[in-house]
């Protein structure tokens, strides 16, 4: 399966706040550690962030942003991409189906 074709959905155990211009994700697992690793967002990052609901392709958000943000297809197929694997890094996301 491409990349692409993916879905993902929210760790239930990150919590995400909006504050200003930004949008914050806090982990509140049992580990008090966690508490250390508190991610601002910007403005496209939140945008993504929000359309992660475990119905939406990779390729379904990359065409949201293409048109809200007037962005180039390319350059948002590769740092969508990235950032979703970052936060599957973090493990703020989880592949659906998992």
């Amino acid at each position: 399966m491409s990349y692409l074709e993916k879905c993902f959905e929210k760790d239930p155990n990150i919590v995400s706040r909006k504050i200003a211009d930004e949008v914050i994700l806090v982990p509140i697992r049992q580990n008090i550690g966690d508490l250390e690793n508190i991610y601002v967002l910007n403005t496209v990052a939140a945008f993504i962030w929000e359309n992660i609901d475990g119905r939406k392709r990779i390729k379904d958000v990359n065409e949201l942003i293409i048109e809200e943000f007037f962005a180039d297809k390319d350059v948002v197929e590769r740092d969508v991409v990235k950032f979703i694997q970052d936060l599957e890094m973090i493990n703020c996301i989880t592949l659906k189906g998992d």
